[in-house]
């Protein structure tokens, strides 16, 4: 078999672990998860599985670029022709923090991704690149590693707040208020910069809160 054959049947085999893997996954929560249930699922042997992924984990990677690929993607295409940078990173985070709240599974999937140190550096160093765009204002003279590090704050407080559910007492409008709160004050935007942050991820609603501010004099 030629090479571009044998590239063929190594990205179907790929895509048919993946999609099995997520139907566990949402099922059953990543760690409940066995590699052996996944190659069951597949029909695959022990072989089949481990050419195509080195682990679970390496499975998870490749899930989470896809999916991280695909929400910001959505994010920026939403059809506002006044849109700030602020406003996008608000739309893309509330996106994950809305995704979410969907299920437990899906929680558990989000958690952990930015906990396995593979996926938590992916995240990290993919992440970073998009801030510099994004608050590049209010830190004029960062560098690409100043970016990095600054994400590595974010994306603790992205972590709790994803891991904490919402409830009557704290309803993800509070949610989202009090993590972009904190997430800009990370990257120095002013309060008055907060006003183009919706309270609840939406775009055209929110403009004249101010993230974090409520209750405060």
């Amino acid at each position: 078999m030629s090479k571009h054959g044998l590239q063929h049947r190594g990205l179907i085999r790929r895509g048919k672990i993946l999609r099995s893997a997520v139907k566990l996954f949402l099922e059953k929560g990543y760690a409940s998860t066995t590699t052996p249930e996944i190659m069951k699922a597949t029909g695959m042997s022990a072989s089949s599985f481990f050419a195509a992924f080195k682990d679970k984990e390496a499975l998870l990677l490749t899930l989470v670029g896809q999916m991280f690929e695909s929400q910001f993607k959505n994010a920026g295409s939403l059809p506002c022709a006044d849109i700030d940078p602020l406003m996008l990173y608000a739309m893309e985070t509330a996106l994950q923090m809305h995704i979410t709240e969907l299920s437990e599974p899906l929680r558990e999937l989000y958690v952990t991704a930015y906990t396995l140190t593979s996926t938590a550096e992916y995240i990290h160093q993919n992440t970073a690149k998009k801030l510099s765009a994004i608050f590049h204002l209010y830190q004029p003279n960062a560098t690409e590693k100043d970016f990095y590090e600054l994400e590595l704050a974010s994306s603790g407080v992205t972590r709790s707040y994803m891991a904490k559910p919402c409830d009557m007492y704290f309803p993800m409008e509070q949610k989202l208020r009090r993590y972009l709160g904190c997430c800009f004050r990370i990257y120095d935007v002013p309060r008055a910069g907060h006003r183009s942050c919706p309270p609840d991820g939406s775009a055209h609603r929110g403009r004249e809160d101010h993230c974090g501010d409520r209750g405060k004099g």
